[in-house]
């Protein structure tokens, strides 16, 4: 089993930052894709972005390309969300996922069903 454990959320006025991190526990060694999700009250749980093992494949929701990267230290087992010049509209409980598998395609990656493991989620809220 894994566990996985969300940080960094709270709330921001529009323009500003935050890095959330998600800390992984239990069977580390199994996890290979990891990404982060997000659900606005009222609507779908929608994809952030995705990362394979190496961290050298990415993958982004259209919503957050060029303003969002995510990243991980494999050492810590630890996913990091950084989010940039952030808008109401991000405004969300930020959910981490992860999965044995490896990270194939954007398809995959987006696809919530591809992941076993999820995190509790933190909430993030922009003001304007």
């Amino acid at each position: 089993q894994v566990q996985l454990v969300e940080s960094g959320g709270g709330m921001v006025q529009a323009g500003e930052s935050l890095r959330l991190s998600c800390a992984a526990s239990g069977r580390t060694l199994t996890i290979y894709r990891m990404a982060w999700f997000r659900q606005a009250p009222g609507k779908e749980r929608e994809f952030v972005a995705a990362i394979g093992r190496s961290g050298g494949t990415t993958y982004y929701g259209d919503s957050v390309k060029g303003r969002f990267t995510i990243s991980r230290d494999n050492t810590q087992n630890t996913v990091y969300l950084q989010m940039n010049t952030l808008k109401p509209e991000d405004t969300a409980v930020y959910y981490c996922a992860a999965d044995g598998g490896p990270l194939l395609s954007y398809a995959q990656a987006s696809n919530a069903q591809a992941y076993d493991y999820w995190g509790q989620g933190t909430q993030v809220t922009v003001s304007s």
